[in-house]
Order: structure tokens, then sequence, then C-alpha cells
């Protein structure tokens, strides 16, 4: 299914204690570039995150939000520095000595010694830590392809609508082309009476005239080459994910050959059309930007 670059997706998810909070946002963007945004005790995990990603997406600039909660009671320990501790009572029986001073420290005093107690943040499981990021991770990144895939259905039913106007355009400069020729001729005719004043006019010359006039403002071959282009975007809108550049070169072949058509138009009606031809394709390139 096509896919759109934009899109968004959200998901909680709790595990115990633990909460993970994932948000993913995503714009168009000519390669994938992510942008990831989380607490530093999950930096180990910013290669699997990356890796992760590449299972929903393959193209477009995506910011990864990564919040986390860890409620529960034991998440630090009081750590007691026993080697410490002895040597500050060292210390202290030899500063009695040398100062001749009274002895009076007590459990209290040297707990406020420091480093003899200190606070510690107790190790987590690494794997159970892992099982519930990419739990919220998963529930995100699925929301945000349906995002996107919702969006690409929408691109796609737009796009289909203009080829469907541009074949329209493409037919009336068929049927006006044989018109252009008939009607050359007979001005051709007309003008060469009045300055020659002459009705005797040799058909050979006339005809030669007509055929040159003819073949500068044919455009047979362009015209079969858009139908192909337009054919081959349909065809390619129905492929699976990852058609945005080659939806983005057919769309630039097609306008190579609108603008062969309006340079070879001497006629106003079929400029119009090749006018609203260029234009319309210039609507589709700019919906394929969003296109993965």
């Amino acid at each position: 299914m096509m896919k759109s670059m934009t899109g968004f997706g959200r998901c909680e998810y709790s595990n115990g204690d633990r909460k993970f909070t994932v948000e993913v946002k995503g714009v168009n963007h000519r390669y994938l570039d992510v942008n990831v945004r989380m607490p530093k005790k999950f930096n180990f995990y910013e290669t699997a995150v990356r890796a992760l990603l590449k299972r929903y997406a393959s193209r477009g600039k995506v910011d990864i939000f990564i919040g986390y909660e860890d409620v529960s009671q034991n998440q630090l320990s009081l750590k007691y520095n026993e080697v410490l501790a002895r040597e500050y009572m060292k210390c202290f029986e030899r500063m009695k000595q040398e100062f001749e001073i009274e002895y009076d420290v007590r459990v209290s005093t040297l707990a406020k010694c420091p480093e003899v107690l200190t606070m510690e943040e107790q190790g987590e499981d690494e794997e159970e830590l892992w099982n519930g990021l990419k739990s919220a991770l998963e529930g995100a990144f699925a929301r945000f392809s349906d995002t996107r895939a919702l969006e690409g259905k929408n691109l796609k039913k737009d796009i289909l609508e203009k080829l469907l106007f541009m074949e329209g355009l493409v037919a009336k400069i068929e049927r006006r082309s044989p018109a252009i020729v008939t009607e050359y001729r007979a001005k051709l005719t007309e003008k060469v009476k009045e300055l020659l004043a002459d009705s005797q006019i040799e058909e050979s010359r006339m005809a030669a005239e007509v055929v040159l006039y003819a073949d500068k403002i044919c455009t047979d071959e362009e015209i079969v080459r858009l139908k192909s282009h337009i054919g081959h975007m349909r065809d390619t809108l129905d492929e699976e994910e990852g058609v945005g550049r080659k939806l983005d070169f057919i769309a630039q072949e097609m306008n190579r050959e609108a603008n062969t058509i309006l340079s070879k138009a001497n006629d106003l009606e079929v400029s119009n059309h090749a006018i609203g031809l260029k234009t319309e394709i210039e609507k589709i390139r700019e919906q394929i930007q969003n296109i993965e």
C-alpha cells in the first residue's frame, strides 16, 4: 500500500511499576532522517530503535520522543562503605592521641562523613527494560504507519483524479490537431490569392507548404509518450511501498512532453490545453513529494 511520509503515532505501555511513552512524528524528506530523544539510560538502545523503525518507514524525517517513569519504591538503595568507615575511625583515634582530646565519636558522627553512606540507583534488567520499550515503540510505530497509509490513500485518490483530467486534455489536443492543419491550409490559400491576385496556384507547392507546417506542429509522438507516462504512473500507484522516487521521475518525463507540446503549439486552444497539462503535472509533483 502506498504511504505518505506525513504521520503521527503515540503509545503508552505499562509493565508493573514502569511506564513507557513513545510519540512519533514524520514529515517528507528525501531520505530517512531519524532524530531520537530519550532518557540517557536508554542511549544504549538507540541503534535498536532505529533498526526497528526501518521496518515501518524507508523515507521521511522522523522524530521519536521516548518518555519513561518508574514509580517503584526500590529504585535507590543505601550503600555502606565499611573500608572507608574504618579509615575514618583510625584517623579519629590518631587525632585523639595527638591532640589529647576526648574521644566522642558516635555512629551518627561517622555516618555524616563523606562517602560512608551513599545512595545508589539499583541496576535494572536490560532485557526486561528493552522488552517494555520495544512494546511501546511497536505500538507507536504501528499507529504511525496507519496514519501514513491513510494519508497515502487520499494522495492516491487525488493523483488518479488529476491523471483522469490530464487524459481529457490530451484527448482534446488530439482532436484539435487535424483541424489546425485544415485551417492553416485555408488561411494560406486565401493569403496567397490576395497577394498574387491569381486563382491558379500550384497545388503541389501548396501541399508541400502544408506538409512542412503539419510536420512542424505535429505532437503525435509527445501525445503517445504522455499517454504512456499517465498509464505508467497509474500502474505505479498500485505498487507496494517505496514508489515516491519512481513517481517523481515519471512526473518529470510527463512535464518534458507537455513542454514540447506547448513549444510546438501554434494554436491558442492547444496552448491552453498544454498549459492545463503543465498545471496538473505540477500539482501532482507537489503531492508526490509527500509519498514514501
